[in-house]
């Protein structure tokens, strides 16, 4: 029997048959006619062959398993034949390719044999001509006898010259064989060619190949050799990268970046040339020039007028203002059904917020809720620039107060129409006949008064007048006709803007014309980004924002300010160049605005010098005269290092406005007979403003003076307090150099600063790292011990060398 096993192995065994019983069924049980007792006779015949005990279905089974075996060793006797007729085949080609390399290398070694045989023939008959004698006939140099002489030799020349000649014919049949039309090597690259290619230098690529094919089939076809320049005009501003003057000419940036290497220019694409050199480029290329100054970037974002068939409807915006605690974020609350005012600090706004309401007539509002409180003036004057109509908040039991005028004035600046609000209606005490007469007095006139201006009894806690409020608004907005083109690129106001931990410059924008899509390319004030993406005022991701839709942009490469206008650009150069011009004229802005500009502005100037501390006072006085003369007694307090400047002097009472200026300069009120409102010493109180009262001039100035005395730098002071020789050097593990010294003068103390003197020159100076006496670390030594000293971080220290010991005191200075 054979066995076959894995990678073509066999192995024959003997298996040794034994017989067993079989039992023969007796004669008669089958039987039959016809096709019946044939299949009788098979049936007894197949269980002559089987086992005892086995069924019809186990002898069937055992039959298929077998046959199943046989065509699987056949399966694999097919395979193991392809398997070593492959590797048969690889051998043989293996060996040819062996033989064919041996035969080229052994052609090159006869060529290489025959080439300096003749080298070694030509100098042999060279040496044999330079002997042969001078008088000798030339007669040999005939042709005759030049062919003649080869066959009297009967030597190896004569029978190597056609053989070399064979070989030439068939080195050039070979070399043209291996070369096309255009020089380019077909076809494999044998060891004969590669030792041949020396002289054919570098090969063409196949892309040159292609562009060779390419150009011969366009002059086959009558079209154009070469594509036709095309001329461009180009926009050049005072300085440009390499990278975008490339673009802009729509050249590669090598060419460019070589361009300016041939004019002595080296830059890469990422730095900025200035403008005469781009324009000598720009005219090598055959290009036209364009020059623009700095201010024309901003000419792409320049609005263009909308057609009257483009301009939908969009919602009103409406701005609620209003004094300190009259129930401003209350009244929206109630509006939006939220509870916005329990996130303030205090129940006081500290920041404009942007809300969308539905109304339960359809219509969509948007709110600018802004602060109340003084602090916020500029921040109101900015959402009164914003919006469409004013909505002003005032309390039914407190009236018009100062806030309440300075919201009518910037409602008024604006030139947006106002609807007036009393609140708090529903409290005891509300008169709102009061809140519409106090309203006479600063030229607002409500319906009820016989004016035009719509007025609304609301409560923001029981909700009394809510709708009557909403209707107010809708018609308003209605004879307005607010409308915007949401199709054109978007622009929008800077409500807010802030640094958030995690999602990076964050800025709050009211779309104001067009819409504003998730991937937009903006610029806003001296920043620019990308909308990465929007989140409205519910907290929602969104992917396009209307005209007046409020949402949150995240995408900016750094914090606007409030108030900055946002603009869609096309490309990210545009929106980086516009930004940093804008960035540059805001740095000039500062620059023009803290340099001297008057004679005397420079005359102080020159006076001053650099280190000179300020303290900044703030004087109210009685009367005039008194005020002066303060202010003129303050000049004369100072030296060249201290000076008092009055940032601001008056007459009267000390204001709430006092406060708040002398808070952001950080300096003290000085008051001269006066005295602080109620409001201005409750707010100096929470500012932590110091507020002075005098009544004798000449204690404010001496206490101006001790004030300003303290500014003063005190004087440093230098005490010896003694010396020491160094006597010996020792170097110590992990210490570095010791000196052992003896003192010779006055005491050492570690404490105290030192210097090394070498032959009276003072090579360092620094402090003590160890001081010790014998083993033990000591604070101090006397004069006439020895003891050991290691310099902080200095190790240059040598026998002989003198240590200096000394103490530093301040001194306190007065103003004289």
């Amino acid at each position: 029997m054979k066995q076959s096993f894995s990678h073509g192995r066999t192995k024959n065994v003997v298996v040794e048959t034994k017989r067993k019983r079989v039992v023969v069924p007796k004669a008669g049980t089958g039987g039959g006619k016809g096709t019946g007792g044939q299949t009788s006779i098979q049936a007894a015949a197949a269980s002559a062959k089987r086992p005892a005990g086995i069924s019809d279905a186990e002898m069937e089974r055992r039959l298929r398993a077998l046959q199943a075996a046989k065509a699987r060793e056949v399966e694999e006797a097919a395979q193991r034949e392809a398997e070593e007729k492959a590797r048969a085949e690889e051998r043989e080609r293996l060996r040819a390719e062996k033989e064919q390399k041996e035969r080229e290398q052994r052609e090159a070694e006869e060529r290489a044999r025959a080439k300096a045989e003749e080298e070694e023939r030509r100098q042999r008959e060279a040496a044999e001509a330079a002997r042969r004698p001078a008088e000798a006939p030339p007669a040999e140099t005939t042709p005759d006898a030049a062919r003649s002489a080869p066959a009297k030799t009967g030597g190896p020349v004569a029978k190597e010259q056609p053989r070399k000649a064979e070989r030439e014919r068939e080195e050039r049949g070979r070399s043209a064989k291996g070369r096309d039309g255009g020089g380019r090597r077909t076809g494999k690259l044998t060891v004969n060619q590669a030792l041949q290619g020396g002289e054919g230098g570098r090969q063409k690529s196949m892309a040159a190949m292609k562009r060779k094919q390419e150009r011969a089939r366009q002059k086959a076809m009558g079209g154009p050799v070469q594509r036709e320049k095309v001329t461009r005009d180009v926009q050049l501003p005072e300085a440009i990268t390499v990278a975008e003057l490339a673009n802009r000419m729509a050249e590669r940036v090598g060419d460019v970046i070589k361009a300016l290497m041939q004019n002595g220019v080296m830059a890469t694409q990422n730095q900025s040339i200035d403008a005469d050199t781009a324009e000598l480029i720009i005219e090598e290329f055959g290009h036209n020039v364009t020059r623009v100054s700095d201010a024309d970037v901003e000419q792409v974002i320049h609005t263009v007028e909308d057609k009257p068939e483009d301009l939908q409807s969009r919602a009103p915006i409406v701005t609620i203002m209003g004094h300190v605690d009259h129930g401003k974020t209350s009244l929206l609350d109630a509006i939006r059904k939220t509870k916005v005012v329990a996130g303030e600090a205090g129940g006081i706004t500290q920041h404009i917020g942007a809300y969308q309401v539905t109304t339960e007539s359809g219509s969509t509002l948007t709110f600018l809720d802004t602060p109340g409180h003084a602090a916020f003036t500029s921040m109101r004057s900015r959402g009164a620039q914003v919006t469409d109509i004013v909505v002003l908040v005032v309390a039914a039991d407190d009236a018009v107060m100062p806030q309440t005028v300075e919201a009518i004035n910037h409602a008024k600046a604006a030139g947006v129409p106002m609807i007036v609000a009393i609140n708090k209606i529903d409290k005891p005490s509300a008169n709102p006949t009061k809140v519409r007469t106090d309203l006479l007095q600063h030229e607002v006139v409500v319906e009820q008064m016989s004016g035009e201006v719509q007025d609304v009894e609301v409560s923001a806690i029981s909700g009394q007048g809510l709708d009557e409020l909403l209707e107010a608004i809708a018609l308003q907005a209605e004879i307005l006709e607010l409308k915007a083109n949401p199709g054109r690129s978007a622009q929008g106001a800077v409500i807010e803007a802030q640094l958030d931990v995690g999602r990076g410059p964050v800025a709050t924008v009211l779309v104001q014309n067009g819409t504003l899509r998730q991937g937009d390319i903006f610029v806003v004030g001296e920043q620019w980004g990308k909308v990465r993406a929007m989140e409205n005022d519910q907290g929602q991701r969104v992917k396009e924002a209307g005209p007046s839709v409020p949402v949150e942009v995240l995408g900016l490469n750094g914090t606007p300010e409030a108030g900055d206008v946002l603009n869609v650009v096309e490309t990210e150069a545009q929106a980086r160049e516009i930004a940093e011009y804008r960035q540059q004229v805001a740095k000039d802005k500062r620059a023009a605005a803290g340099a001297a500009t008057t004679l005397e502005a420079l005359m102080q100037k020159a006076k001053e010098d650099e280190n000179v501390s300020e303290l900044p006072v703030l004087i109210k006085a009685d009367v005039q005269g008194s005020a002066e003369a303060i202010v003129q007694a303050m000049e004369k307090i100072g030296n060249d290092e201290v000076r008092v400047r009055v940032l601001h002097y008056g007459v009267g009472a000390i204001t709430e406005t006092d406060v708040g200026l002398a808070e952001a300069s950080g300096a003290p009120i000085l008051g001269f007979n006066v005295r602080a409102n109620a409001s201005a010493r409750n707010s100096a109180n929470q500012k932590g403003v110091e507020v002075r009262y005098y009544s004798v001039i000449y204690d404010l100035v001496d206490d101006v003076k001790a004030a300003a005395s303290g500014l003063l730098s005190n004087e440093i002071r230098e005490k010896f307090i003694g010396y020491a020789e160094i006597r010996e050097t020792f170097r110590v593990t992990g210490v570095g150099n010791v000196a052992g010294c003896l003192v010779t003068e006055g005491i050492a103390r570690r404490s105290a600063g030192v210097r090394l003197l070498r032959e009276d020159v003072v090579v360092h100076e620094g402090t003590l790292k160890t001081l010790k006496r014998f083993k033990d670390e000591v604070s101090e030594v006397q004069s006439g011990q020895e003891c050991g000293m290691a310099f902080e971080n200095y190790d240059d220290i040598r026998k002989g060398d003198v240590i200096e010991i000394f103490e530093r005191e301040e001194v306190e200075r007065k103003l004289a």
